[in-house]
């Protein structure tokens, strides 16, 4: 589009051109599914002359604005005013307004770098990767809190507390001449594309069982085309709750067919370890024997489909807050929770279980 058209357009709109404004071919999102510009930049998409390329648009640009976000387009020099729900039209011209401030990627990118420039927090201009190590333990711990809450308002706020950490440390990289969060980008997005040649390439592959089986003999070609001596499992984090590292080392191990063969295996497995527990009396082999024992269990849970470490987590609070109304109970009836009989305290935790 030339600027006597862009000018044209923006006077049938009764607007002033924007500052920034990026503009785009309607047939160049014929197989986005995002729109490819900062949301809080103001976009102009031209050539939308099909209902079909409309519904295309349509549909990319709700995957990234609110349904109540207005569009301006202009057809035949007219003027219509829609939301990004209800705007389906063909048109000449089809202006999408900025977001506020602060919606883009780049503008978080800019406020963390502001953070870490020299007029900016005295705290973060301190800090190091190996400083912010324990904050981003504790921001993914938050965030699996929000997921297992099932509150979407908090997982909102603890995705972004933990991009926070990812956006600090690769600042700090930045500085160091190491890397740049562009860089870090590049590299999943590069890395997407190399392990999903059945999406972006030719090979095809049988459900997800095939898709994991490839992932591994693709992660493998990486390994050695980089020389490296690392084995499978070698590239667990050592840092892991232990029921995710067992269980991701058993889904490594299955994906390359080291794996019973039935679920019967699985179970026969899990009652030789309970025998074995029975009959260990050593703390030391005791000991040795239970871990056997979890980590079977979690191969059962593996083999069902289910995360132990979320399965475990949902128990431990599903028992903090039956404990919590024997506490209660106590506290109701003015007396000390040690006080309580075991028989009185089963009858409220099956009032518990009953709420």
């Amino acid at each position: 589009m030339d600027f006597t058209r862009i000018a044209a357009t923006f006077s049938t709109l009764g607007l002033q051109p924007p500052s920034k404004l990026i503009l785009l071919e309607a047939a160049d999102l014929r197989e986005a599914h995002v729109l490819p510009t900062p949301p809080d930049c103001a976009t102009l998409i031209t050539g939308i002359d099909s209902a079909e390329l409309a519904a295309q648009v349509g549909s990319v640009l709700r995957a990234v604005y609110p349904k109540e976000h207005m569009l301006l387009s202009v057809t035949g020099g007219k003027k219509q005013e829609e939301s990004v729900e209800s705007w389906s039209s063909s048109a000449d011209s089809l202006f999408v307004p900025p977001l506020a401030t602060g919606a883009s990627f780049e503008a978080f990118q800019e406020i963390v770098a502001h953070l870490r420039a020299p007029d900016g927090c005295p705290w973060d201009r301190e800090q190091t990767h190996a400083s912010l190590r324990t904050h981003l333990l504790e921001e993914s711990y938050e965030a699996l809190g929000a997921i297992d809450s099932g509150d979407t308002d908090a997982m909102r706020e603890e995705f972004g507390d933990l991009l926070l950490q990812i956006m600090l440390n690769s600042q700090i990289a930045n500085e160091a001449g190491d890397f740049n969060v562009n860089a870090v980008v590049k590299g999943i997005y590069d890395k997407i594309i190399r392990r999903h040649p059945h999406v972006f390439g030719e090979v095809q592959v049988d459900g997800v069982d095939g898709v994991l089986q490839n992932w591994e003999k693709l992660k493998e070609k990486e390994r050695k085309d980089k020389k490296e001596k690392k084995g499978i499992l070698d590239g667990v984090p050592a840092a892991l709750p232990a029921l995710t590292q067992a269980q991701e080392y058993q889904d490594r191990a299955a994906r390359v067919g080291f794996d019973w063969p039935e679920i019967e295996g699985v179970l026969d497995k899990i009652r030789e370890e309970i025998r074995e527990v029975q009959e260990a009396t050593e703390p030391d082999h005791v000991a040795e024997e239970l871990g056997d024992l979890f980590f079977a269990l979690v191969n059962l849970a593996r083999w069902k489909k289910v995360d132990a470490e979320s399965a475990l987590r949902e128990t431990n609070l599903k028992f903090k807050t039956r404990f919590a109304h024997i506490e209660a109970g106590a506290k109701k009836q003015e007396r000390n929770l040690s006080d309580l009989s075991l028989d009185e305290m089963e009858a409220l935790w099956q009032e518990a279980k009953k709420k």
